[in-house]
Formats: C-alpha cells, structure tokens, sequence
C-alpha cells in the first residue's frame, strides 16, 4: 500500500512538474513574437537560449543513463526542442555579428564541450553508477549556476528601484518549478535534482520578495527606460542592448534563468 502510495504520489509530482515546465519554456514566446514583427533581434541576446538547451541536454542525458526516469525524459526532450527552435528563430533574425557569437558559443558548449562530457563519461567510467553520479554532479551544478544568473536582475532592480525588469510572475512559476522537482527528488532519494531546487526555491522567494518591497517606489516605466538608456531586463529575455548601439557592441552575455526542468 505504501508503495502504491508513493508511485502515485511520484506520478503527481511528475505531471505537474512537466506541465509547470513547459508554461515556463514557453514564456519567451512573445519576446520572439515581437521580433518577427520586427524583423530583427533587436539586441536581445541568445545566451540564455543556448544555455538552457545545454542544461536540458545534459539532464536528458543524466536521465537516459540512470533508467526510469521517464518525466526527465519527457520534459528535457521537450526543452531541447523548443530551446532549438529557439535559437533557430534567433538565428534567422539576428545580424552577422550576433550569428557568428551564436553559432561559436552553440558549438563551443552544446557540441564540443558536451561531446567531452560524454566521452569522459562513457570512456572513462566504467562502473554505471559512477557514471550517473559523476553526470549527475555536473547536472547539479550547471543547475545552480543557471539558478544564481537572476541575482544581476535583482541587482539591477535594487539599484534602478524598478521592478519591470523582474516580472512577478515569472518568478512565482520559477519558484513553483523548485518546489515540485525538489520534491520529486526526494521521492526518487536523488539529490542532484533535489538540492538545485533548494537554491532554486530560495531564490525565487527573495525575487518575489524584492518585488514587494519595491513594488510601491517603482518608478514610472518611462522614467526607468530614460534613466537607463535602454530597455528593461526580464528573467526570460535577458537585456537589450541600447538601440543606438547595437550596431557597434557584441551581444551581451549575461545568464537569464528559463531552465525549468529540474
């Protein structure tokens, strides 16, 4: 009965960790829906795309090794999509310089590094559970690294005291993603997904804190987007560059968190 009860549990957790992830995948949607009005990337960067394709990469991998982790599957199959169509949207749209940045860090992370990874993992370690706890420690921390990119956001709000460049909601669904994977984890005793999630969790509860205190001395959006001569920060879309110079500086390469998968 106990069993029973866990593997339903399990299974709760797991299809509502799915559904929560890919609403959160899916919510640069109108970030690319404004740059095919536009025609153009508009100084956007493809960083955090790249990035959270790398990270469904190798969680899918990590799940593929361990067996049985079928909402892993689902989910980083599903990431690694949408992240491609992603950047291949990007890639029609951008200009040659943010192309060629583009293409080398694709290369360089989610082909020439990954394959590395790979390799290491699958020549060097004999043993199958050395390999999914090896892959697993790797997964863990690119997972808290993507996790740690928003304290720039929150910076940038405490310092412009603007809270448009750290949507509510957002946050709410990051933190919700925390949560439901970390309890996951702990239904499957596996700590490379669950202690990610407590970073995850303790920084979207500051986020959503942050966004209270300064909620009622934000300033006027005009007044933000003139005082910073550019436009506003997001979770999903990272910074624009300032459109005057946009022709004369490289894309920007700040992390912005739009990994949910565990």
């Amino acid at each position: 009965m106990a069993m029973h009860t866990s593997a339903l549990s399990l299974t709760i957790v797991g299809i509502l960790g799915n559904i929560i992830s890919i609403c959160v995948y899916l919510s640069p949607l109108p970030t690319y829906y404004r740059i095919y009005k536009k025609k153009s990337t508009e100084g956007f960067q493809s960083v955090p795309y790249v990035v959270a394709l790398f990270s469904a990469m190798l969680w899918l991998y990590y799940a593929l090794l361990k067996k049985k982790e079928y909402f892993l599957i689902s989910i980083n199959s599903v990431g690694c999509i949408i992240e491609t169509l992603y950047i291949a949207f990007y890639y029609v749209y951008a200009s040659r310089k943010a192309r060629i940045f583009t293409g080398t860090l694709v290369l360089s992370l989610n082909l020439v590094i990954f394959s590395m990874i790979v390799l290491i993992v699958q020549l060097k370690l004999n043993d199958g559970i050395d390999q999914v706890k090896v892959l697993g420690v790797i997964c863990a921390v690119v997972s808290i690294a993507v996790f740690a990119a928003p304290l720039t956001i929150m910076v940038k709000v405490i310092r412009t005291k603007s809270v448009e460049y750290m949507p509510f909601t957002l946050s709410f669904c990051l933190t919700l993603c925390a949560i439901i994977w970390f309890a996951y984890g702990l239904l499957r005793k596996d700590p490379f997904i669950s202690i990610p999630n407590i970073f995850g969790f303790v920084l979207g509860v500051l986020q959503m804190v942050l966004y209270a205190v300064c909620k009622n001395c934000c300033i006027p959006q005009e007044t933000a987007v003139q005082t910073n001569s550019g436009n506003p920060t997001n979770l999903v879309t990272g910074n624009m560059a300032d459109r005057k110079d946009i022709s004369n500086e490289p894309p920007q390469t700040k992390l912005s968190t739009i990994d949910p998968a565990v």
